[in-house]
């Protein structure tokens, strides 16, 4: 039997119980499939001395158990002691900002269709005036002119909303 057919039948054969070893030592199933198969993978570069020798499993668990053990040590960090709490970094409002999405959604869907086009691609993805002119097909004046209207009317119905998430849309 080749070299490699005899891997691929250890492979299949222990890797469901390799797993369960992993999945005790890291307690995430991801984890576990990760610390797997870099053991395997190291199995195989060693496999015709291993196979010779006749004790690739156990020689696949020890290199489980150390790679988890140095996993375990990278991930230590010393406490630090301090006087005070440190500040958050940002204060992040998801619910805020799912309402002023929803509410952006709603207004958006009231402007007439060019408005809400041109309005779109320039200030939501982020095109030039003239691309999109091109894509819809006119010029650069009758962007600007459904731009004007439609920031205008988006002002008129979220006079609440100081950032909108439309550049250019609050002065």
């Amino acid at each position: 039997m080749p070299p490699d057919d005899d891997f691929d039948t250890f492979f299949r054969t222990r890797s469901p119980a390799l797993l369960r070893a992993a999945y005790l030592l890291t307690g995430d199933r991801h984890l576990a499939e990760d610390l797997v198969q870099e053991a395997l993978a190291r199995t195989h570069l060693a496999w015709s001395r291993l196979r010779a020798e006749g004790s690739p499993e156990a020689y696949t668990r020890r290199i489980m158990y150390n790679l988890q053990v140095s996993r375990w040590r990278r991930g230590k960090f010393a406490e630090v002691r301090t006087d005070r709490v440190p500040e958050a970094r940002y204060h992040q409002d998801e619910a805020g900002a799912a309402v002023n999405r929803l509410a952006m959604r709603r207004a958006l869907g009231t402007l007439p269709v060019r408005q809400r086009a041109a309005v779109i691609l320039r200030y939501f993805e982020d095109r030039s005036e003239a691309e999109t002119a091109e894509i819809l097909g006119c010029r650069i004046g009758t962007v600007k002119s459904h731009l004007s209207r439609g920031i205008a009317r988006l002002r008129e119905l979220l006079p609440d909303l100081s950032d909108s998430g439309v550049e250019g849309a609050s002065r």
